[in-house]
């Protein structure tokens, strides 16, 4: 038995969030790709914790924090970091979809360092949670999640990578090649389609697929491809999981509430396709709302919006 099964590690952000398309209001929030992905690993009612680097100069530390108590978030393993402060984002919404504007330079995130693990939380869980968001955030945070994958490997703990390819971190040259060997590394990869058509420059689902098992031949690959639906390769085989329907306002955190709600059945004893089914429907359910973490879904809506769609 672990004391965990999610532990994430990445860059909690304050959030912005346009209230009125068009319109100067903005409601406060809280997101951060790996962050959302604990916070629904936990609402589907996975043991969760969090490690990184929370910024003391200004007073959203408070908020944060105060969220993983409200979340039942372990965050003993937060190193807070007096110089520097919290990451904010801005989202904005229009025609195409949503859009967002960070203001992370230099935060405490960016600052992490590979001594930050030695809270021994990665040992303890079952499931290391990992994002290219958190390896473009600066050198030594890069130098962070593979030392973290590697205590992982070597502690038996299981390591999950979100693609989440975010060019305004890091030239796509970098971000290729970075992510390829973290890639290499993992043993559950969760690629959006969107991202891997620019890594690759492949079209196609199926090359996406043989391209990711060419670099990782024993990784499980859950290819999510928004209104097309997931596609699952794993142990030989693919299954395509078909999209939910639903009236989507805002998919800001939708991959990340799909990768906690995977998390947290895999930790509970689901089988690979009712996992992904499952965080198939998590994620198109928290579409239906605004904000990353504000949308995430717990588990009895979840599963009443999965009966209400096989009736």
């Amino acid at each position: 038995m672990r004391d965990f099964d999610v532990l994430g590690l990445g860059e909690p952000l304050i959030e912005f969030n346009q209230i009125e398309r068009g319109q100067p209001g903005f409601r406060q929030g809280i997101g951060g790709d790996t962050f959302n992905a604990v916070v629904a690993a936990a609402r589907q009612g996975a043991r969760t914790s969090y490690i990184g680097r929370i910024g003391g100069a200004d007073d959203f530390g408070r908020l944060l924090r105060e969220a993983w108590r409200s979340e039942g978030v372990d965050a003993s393993g937060m190193v807070q970091d007096p110089e520097a402060n919290n990451g904010l984002y801005f989202i904005e919404h229009d025609e195409q979809g949503h859009r967002f504007s960070y203001v992370r330079r230099h935060s405490a995130a960016s600052r992490m360092q590979p001594a930050d693990l030695d809270s021994g939380l990665i040992e303890r869980s079952r499931f290391l949670h990992v994002s290219g968001i958190s390896l473009g955030l600066s050198q030594s945070a890069c130098d962070t999640v593979f030392a973290a994958m590697e205590r992982a490997r070597q502690a038996g703990t299981r390591v999950c990578l979100d693609a989440n390819l975010r060019l305004k971190l890091w030239p796509l040259a970098r971000a290729r090649a970075i992510l390829r060997e973290a890639i290499a590394q993992a043993d559950v990869f969760l690629p959006g389609m969107d991202d891997m058509q620019q890594l690759t420059g492949l079209q196609a689902p199926q090359a996406v697929l043989d391209w990711t098992r060419a670099v990782n031949p024993r990784a499980v690959v859950v290819l999510k491809r928004g209104r097309d639906g997931v596609m699952l390769d794993h142990d030989g085989r693919r299954h395509a999981v078909a999209p939910c329907k639903v009236e989507a306002v805002d998919a800001t955190g939708a991959g990340d509430c799909f990768a906690g709600s995977l998390l947290a059945r895999l930790s509970a004893g689901d089988d690979w396709i009712q996992a992904v089914e499952y965080a198939n429907a998590a994620a198109a359910l928290s579409t239906t709302r605004y904000g990353a973490v504000a949308a995430l879904p717990r588990a009895d809506e979840v599963r009443a919006f999965m009966a209400r769609a096989q009736s």
